[in-house]
Formats: C-alpha cells, sequence, structure tokens
C-alpha cells in the first residue's frame, strides 16, 4: 500500500472512531440525564446555550489554538427543576442554596499524571458570584469560566475550595475511568447513585 493510501485510510479511521467516542458520549450524559430526572428532585440537565456540552473550543490557526480544535475535555451540569427555570436554555440563579451535580469528561490532557480517560462527578456548592456586572448572574456562565480555566480550578485534591476574582465555591467530586463504564448498571452505580449521596450530604 503507498503512503498516500495509507494516511488517507488512517485519516478515514481516526475520524470514524473520534465521531464513535464522541456518540458514546453523548449517550452516557443522556443516560445519566434521564437516571436523575427520574429522582424526587427532578434533575434537569442545565442549558447554557441550548442542549449541549461546554468545551474549549477554537478556530485558530495559532499552534496553541490548534490544539483546542478537537473537544478534548467537556462539561455539563445537574439541577433540581425547581432551582432553574427550563426552555432551550436554562436560567439557575445563584444564592448561597444552590448546589447542582456537576459532570466533567476528560478524553485527552497534557499533564505528566495522566493515563486514561476520565470522568469527573459531583456536587459544586456553596457558590459565590465575585464578577456581578460581569455576566457571572447565573450557574450556566460558571460552565465556560470552568473550562477556560481548568488547569487552576482542577489541579489537585477533588474535595477543594475555589476562588477568584469572578466566583467562589466548595466542591466535592469523585472520579471513575471513562472506559470502567460500559452499560446502564454501571451508569448508575458508578456515577448517579454516588452522584446523589454527595449531592444528599
Amino acid at each position: 500500500m503507498s503512503d498516500k493510501k495509507k494516511m488517507i485510510e488512517q485519516c478515514d479511521l481516526a475520524f470514524t472512531y473520534l465521531q464513535k467516542l464522541y456518540h458514546e458520549v453523548s449517550y452516557l450524559i443522556k443516560e445519566v440525564e434521564g437516571d436523575l430526572g427520574q429522582e424526587p428532585e427532578e434533575f434537569v440537565i442545565g442549558r447554557p446555550g441550548g442542549y449541549q456540552i461546554t468545551a474549549k473550543s477554537s478556530a485558530g490557526l495559532e499552534p496553541k489554538n490548534v490544539d483546542a480544535w478537537l473537544r478534548r475535555k467537556m462539561s455539563v451540569f445537574f439541577v433540581p427543576k425547581e432551582r432553574t427555570s427550563t426552555g432551550s436554555s436554562t436560567t439557575t440563579n445563584i444564592d448561597k442554596e444552590l448546589r447542582v451535580i456537576y459532570m466533567r469528561i476528560v478524553l485527552n490532557d497534557d499533564s505528566d499524571d495522566f493515563k486514561e480517560p476520565k470522568l469527573y462527578f459531583g456536587v459544586v456548592k456553596n457558590i459565590t458570584n465575585s464578577g456581578v456586572g460581569k455576566g457571572y448572574d447565573k450557574f450556566e456562565k460558571f460552565l465556560g469560566h470552568f473550562e477556560y480555566n481548568d488547569g487552576k480550578i482542577f489541579k489537585g485534591p477533588l474535595k477543594f475550595h475555589y476562588e477568584d476574582s469572578y466566583l467562589a465555591f466548595d466542591a466535592e467530586l469523585k472520579d471513575v475511568n471513562l472506559f470502567d463504564i460500559n452499560d446502564s448498571e454501571a451508569i448508575m452505580e458508578k456515577i448517579v447513585r454516588p452522584a446523589l449521596s454527595l449531592f444528599n450530604s
């Protein structure tokens, strides 16, 4: 096989695999959404700009921006229905009582300790907004801030307090290897029930 034919085949295989991976991630998120929606709190998925994930992305041609062409990390959150307004997007106002279930998927990371794709989930609480007048008036705005500042926010233990000039919050997360989640029972036992336990603690 010529080098050109190999490159064409590898390109096709790479995009086929990535498409399948992204579809599997979307199915996982939707299944968690369905399970949490059956709980007494009737959790709904946060919709910062519609029914979508939040991820750092770029179309820039500078080398550091090209690295962000592919979505390597993404996040969603779930909130009790009574704590948000629903529609094509949600509005989850911030106050001291707000607690959300946060879920973050890391498919790839350039850190030295990254070994395999992970899923992080848990509770974000004690949320305060230091960015009044800067657009941080609802939790949906925090998601992008989390992704674009992930190196600062998610650099240490899974139970932590974070604060900057825009926001402050406490988080308690757990992690699981993404490829260990391979059926509905694993989703319930390894993600949904532990997340609910943290939310209710």
